[in-house]
């Protein structure tokens, strides 16, 4: 096969819908990783304490273990729609993510204003603009077994997140466009 077949037959593979990718740390950086989708090799910042398979609120760890997207949110101020096959929502001001592990709400979204302890997804940082909802700890959901377990975007040099796996905005929105609700997000 010459070369000119073979990058066409690599780029039809790295675009059409993946049912799964990984995300694993880098060796001696426990706080960052890879996206692997196939051959590619996207960079990450994973949580403070480095991927474990038992998460517990506010260790800052990210969860090891098989999750699926169940929806987009993004701030339509600060870009377009994605392109993706997963349900889409526009993030307004009164979102609110629960992480109260006494309230009824817990790990689920809330409207603001709200009393319980809670995430505010309209953030001014940016982190929150673009943001994957995954299924962990949502059935069975476990009392301080984490929330807001998100894929977003991340700071600038890819300090660690609170547990979420961040990433630059064009590699957010390329995974996107490949990922579908039955996409298996393998992470550890």
């Amino acid at each position: 096969m010459n070369k000119k077949a073979l990058r066409r037959e690599n780029l039809s593979k790295s675009t059409s819908k993946t049912r799964v990718i990984r995300v694993v740390p880098r060796p001696g950086a426990p706080t960052r990783g890879w996206l692997l989708v196939g051959a590619i090799r996207i960079p990450v910042a994973l949580g403070r304490s480095g991927i474990h398979a038992l998460k517990r609120e506010g260790d800052g760890v990210t969860p090891a273990g098989i999750w699926h997207a169940r929806e987009v949110r993004y701030r339509a101020d600060h870009g377009v729609r994605p392109s993706t096959a997963l349900p889409v929502r526009r993030t307004r001001p009164e979102d609110g993510w629960c992480d109260d592990p006494a309230d009824g709400r817990y790990n689920r979204p809330v409207r603001l204003p709200f009393a319980a302890s809670h995430e505010e997804m309209w953030r001014p940082d940016g982190l929150y603009d673009l943001v994957v909802v995954l299924d962990h700890n949502e059935r069975p959901r476990k009392t301080r077994g984490g929330s807001a377990v998100f894929l977003h975007l991340a700071r600038p040099g890819f300090e660690p997140t609170a547990g979420c796996v961040a990433f630059r905005r064009k590699d957010l929105r390329w995974l996107l466009a490949r990922i579908t609700p039955r996409t298996a997000i393998k992470v550890g």
